[in-house]
């Protein structure tokens, strides 16, 4: 990769994280659309009906009275290459005349799944493939797991002391983490399309669910309920379920969620976390300490029996937040761990 084409790049990765909470079910994607005489266009994805991140960027090239034909356009995914609620971005992109397509990931939704870029190229249109795919990959990991899987990407969301417990032996558990903390939270919220708790947190908490702290140009997520949710309760509306937890992944798949919230308990958490069903987990750590046995610990139920069953997975990021710290971790099932 050149070192333009590893600026454009990182240009189009910061489009597409833009607009991360308005276009699914569709993708995130982000354009950067430069011309022979060094025009530069940037577009990214608009909510589902609107155009896709190449179009806004050819489009907006065109009001400029800009010659689009030779140009180079970077793309973090694909241009699809099939009708949908869309015409095709390819169409557009060898309509316009451009000579050279740099796209950081092959899309993994069946319809495309390199469709694309053997369109562009049958047109005689040069195609450059990974450029930013590891950054491309992470940030669209929602998505392509979906698309893979038909299943949402699950984040298991959790708070807790720097001991690891929840809530203090008497059940009080508002707020161990800050503002800070919290307004992130819902920021997770923002970018999910459906949130989870079980029927237990509903009574005790009574929570309603909703994105209050963060930008949620889509609205509030799909709330659901392991369990039964009692009369009157804020979480209504919502959709009860109970039984096999991959068959609640599965209708959640099809409805287009591309990423479920699991915001607990600990039982409902700990039923995600034994059934391996976490792709990733967010705890927020507060700097306090119980200081005991007796408080409430992060899962509920039989945990590894030895050293040698513990989960391993690979650490994402640390942010701080104010007082607390943000600790992503990746569930990777054949990390190993170093050796002392």
């Amino acid at each position: 990769m050149t070192e333009p084409d590893e600026e454009r790049m990182r240009t189009a990765l910061e489009l597409a994280a833009r607009v991360r909470r308005l276009t699914p079910p569709n993708p995130w994607v982000g354009c950067v659309l430069e011309t022979v005489h060094g025009g530069r266009f940037e577009g990214a994805t608009e909510r589902v009906g609107g155009r896709h991140a190449e179009v806004v960027a050819l489009v907006a090239a065109r009001a400029a009275g800009a010659d689009t034909t030779g140009a180079t356009a970077w793309v973090t995914l694909e241009p699809c290459s099939h009708h949908g609620r869309t015409s095709p971005c390819v169409d557009a992109l060898i309509d316009a005349g451009v000579a050279r397509v740099v796209v950081a990931l092959e899309d993994a939704d069946p319809k495309v799944a390199g469709r694309g870029l053997r369109r562009l190229r049958q047109a005689g249109v040069e195609v450059v493939v990974g450029p930013g795919a590891v950054e491309a990959g992470d940030l669209l990991a929602p998505y392509l797991v979906h698309r893979r899987t038909g299943r949402p990407f699950v984040v298991l969301k959790l708070a807790a002391s720097l001991d690891g417990r929840t809530a203090a032996p008497d059940g009080t558990s508002q707020w161990i983490t800050g503002a800070a903390a919290r307004a992130d939270a819902h920021g997770l919220r923002a970018e999910s399309d459906a949130v989870l708790v079980g029927a237990g947190t509903v009574r005790t908490d009574d929570p309603s669910l909703t994105v209050r702290h963060a930008p949620a140009p889509r609205g509030d997520p799909i709330r659901v309920v392991l369990g039964t949710a009692p009369a009157g309760a804020k979480v209504h509306p919502c959709l009860e379920r109970s039984g096999d937890l991959g068959a609640v992944l599965d209708e959640l798949g099809a409805k287009d969620c591309l990423q479920l919230l699991v915001e607990g308990g600990a039982t409902v958490a700990h039923a995600f976390h034994d059934a391996n069903l976490v792709d990733r987990y967010v705890t927020y750590v507060a700097p306090a300490l119980f200081g005991g046995d007796d408080a409430a610990g992060l899962f509920t139920g039989a945990g590894a029996p030895t050293l040698e069953a513990v989960r391993r997975g690979r650490f994402r990021s640390v942010v701080r937040l104010g007082g607390d710290l943000r600790i992503d971790l990746d569930s990777a099932p054949n990390a190993v761990g170093e050796e002392r």
